[in-house]
């Protein structure tokens, strides 16, 4: 954990370094791949020592499986090498040499770099094989027209701003911000009625990595003086479980699991940070003319911390993965698209027993939540202080309800697991299936929206993000080309 501390810091002054002496405008995108590519394999050498081969050896096989298999299957062998290789890697690690440690090991970064592998090469067979309007608006802007040089390859998936701790950006994005190419971002105004173009210039990402640094050292800080005092495994303390009443009980649950949370603040925006120091990240300006470098990033503590929903809360919690769950699984499924989407998070989460029962639990949850939430809000959002009490008790449900379905994911294995949920009675599952027995999902969409009301956390805030992130343009296209990807994700926005 140190290792990967002093890592990301040193990646925060090579961002920096990157940035002012190798910018696009002085520096050829060669030169800028290579550099990105030899810092990152440097550093994953000095955190996880030759466990780093596992990167290019699983990196190396996807891009020739690309080559030798061709445009029209090699996104379904990508996906099952890469995947393969994950889970093999994660097995060994997990069974072999230290079970249940929290130590930050080699099978992260594998995380990271197997979406990256897996969304390039479906975006590559959705730009290279598909008819254009065989396309969904999404699929068709993320599109890859060409097979990118094995140097873009490495660099995309290796380069040393995401490397440890990613998060996962498309590739049209990455090769845009490496080759320092100006676009056009469409922005719709406040009555959808009109568009303002604005010449993407080179705006400092300063202000923005100055914020996230702040929130890292509050997070770090957080986790190192209150997140110790309040275990999780306190939660399953014999004699915490015989002398406290449930109220104290299930405060204690909120406020542990609450505690568990500032680790990945601080891993996800130091991460966010890094990307925006080198340039990466900028997602255009609001309706007021601020700079956004939220493009990439992996959540909104606010909107977790607050959140009244359950959808609420998945939506702002670890983004960037739920976007790739949904463009490479869930929108291309041909049957039971929640359930394979949840099987798919499930295994490139890990093996550990844990992950499973969350997200057994966490289908559950979804699913409840949306049966309440479509049948009785309505009733409440009339008066403001009605609605008010209304926000305060789902907040308090919400927290609770999080709080219980991700005991599992902390606690890994499956003894301890259900000891927790025995001494609660399973009241939360038990809660949970009587209201999908006494309210019904609505279904208000048909055809291919059939499913809509079913969607796990990859619902309809995903969407838009997976529309409005977009903002950068394929390495190959002419200016006509151009004109109509413009087109494209302005259609897209109006979506």
């Amino acid at each position: 954990q140190v290792n990967f501390v002093v890592c990301q810091l040193f990646a925060l002054l090579a961002a920096v370094w990157f940035r002012t002496y190798l910018h696009s405008s002085k520096t050829s995108p060669f030169i800028r791949h290579v550099v990105a590519t030899l810092l990152g394999l440097y550093l994953a050498l000095f955190c996880f020592g030759w466990y780093a081969l596992h990167f290019v050896i699983q990196s190396g096989i996807s891009y020739y499986i690309m080559i030798i298999i061709g445009v029209e299957n090699m996104h379904k062998y990508c996906f099952v090498f890469a995947l393969g290789y994950l889970t093999v890697c994660q097995i060994t690690r997990v069974y072999i040499f230290d079970y249940g440690q929290y130590s930050a090991d080699f099978s992260g970064p594998m995380m990271i770099i197997t979406q990256k592998i897996t969304s390039l090469a479906f975006e590559i067979h959705d730009g290279m094989f598909r008819k254009n309007e065989d396309l969904t608006p999404s699929q068709r802007c993320l599109a890859v027209r060409r097979m990118p040089s094995l140097l873009e390859y490495l660099s995309y998936n290796c380069n040393f701003m995401g490397i440890l701790a990613g998060p996962l950006c498309s590739y049209k994005d990455y090769i845009t911000f490496i080759e320092g190419r100006s676009y056009q971002l469409q922005q719709s105004e406040a009555n959808g009625k009109e568009d303002t173009k604005y010449e993407q210039t080179d705006p400092s990402p300063n202000i923005a990595v100055a914020q996230k640094l702040l929130i890292c050292g509050l997070s770090l800080l957080f986790h190192m003086t209150i997140t110790k005092t309040l275990p999780v495994e306190y939660n399953i303390d014999d004699n915490f479980r015989a002398t406290a009443s449930w109220p104290v009980r299930f405060f204690y649950l909120y406020l542990s699991l609450m505690a568990a949370r500032p680790k990945y603040y601080f891993a996800w925006t130091l991460a966010d940070a890094i990307n925006n120091a080198a340039g990466f990240g900028f997602r255009g300006y609001d309706k007021n003319g601020v700079t956004r470098w939220d493009l990439i990033s992996n959540l909104r503590i606010q909107q977790i911390e607050f959140s009244t929903s359950f959808k609420m809360f998945l939506d702002n919690w670890n983004i960037q993965t739920a976007l790739w769950l949904k463009r490479v699984c869930y929108e291309r499924a041909t049957f039971s698209p929640t359930i394979q989407t949840f099987i798919l998070s499930a295994i490139w989460h890990g093996v550990y027993p844990g992950y499973y029962l969350t997200f057994l639990t966490g289908v559950l949850m979804t699913l409840a939540a949306r049966a309440i939430r479509n049948n009785i809000r309505h009733y409440f959002v009339e008066s403001p202080a009605v609605k008010l009490c209304y926000d305060i008790v789902t907040w308090m449900a919400t927290q609770v309800a999080i709080s219980y379905t991700v005991v599992p994911f902390v606690l890994l294995s499956i003894k301890p697991s259900f000891t927790f949920y025995s001494s609660c009675y399973f009241c939360l599952h038990i809660a949970s299936i009587l209201v999908l027995l006494v309210f019904p999902l609505k279904r208000t969409q048909k055809g291919n929206k059939k499913h809509e009301s079913v969607q796990p956390m990859w619902s309809k805030k995903l969407e838009e993000e997976s529309l409005l992130q977009k903002n950068s343009y394929s390495t190959t296209n002419n200016s006509s080309s151009q004109k109509q990807e413009i087109t494209c994700r302005y259609q897209a926005l109006k979506q």
